[in-house]
């Protein structure tokens, strides 16, 4: 997957990854692919209910040890 832009949200706590990927993703052209690093666990919901609300598609997300990775693609 062509990830075009990588947001490192670790240590901080909802909603600061939500809105530094909201920002992100506002400098992006539609169809371009976020990849955002988590430390938070309650990342994993709150970033499929971002993109049921945005409509931005949440391509993968993923589980590393103590790090979460989100996948979205700009609509």
């Amino acid at each position: 997957m062509d990830v075009h832009k990588e947001l490192d949200t670790r240590g901080l706590n909802c909603p600061l990854p939500i809105l530094k990927a909201k920002k992100a993703l506002s400098d992006m052209a539609s169809g371009q692919v976020l990849k955002v690093v988590s430390t938070d666990p309650g990342s994993m919901r709150d970033f499929q209910a971002f993109a049921r609300q945005t409509g931005n598609e949440l391509v993968e997300q993923a589980a590393q040890g103590d790090e979460f990775v989100h996948y979205l693609r700009r609509r």
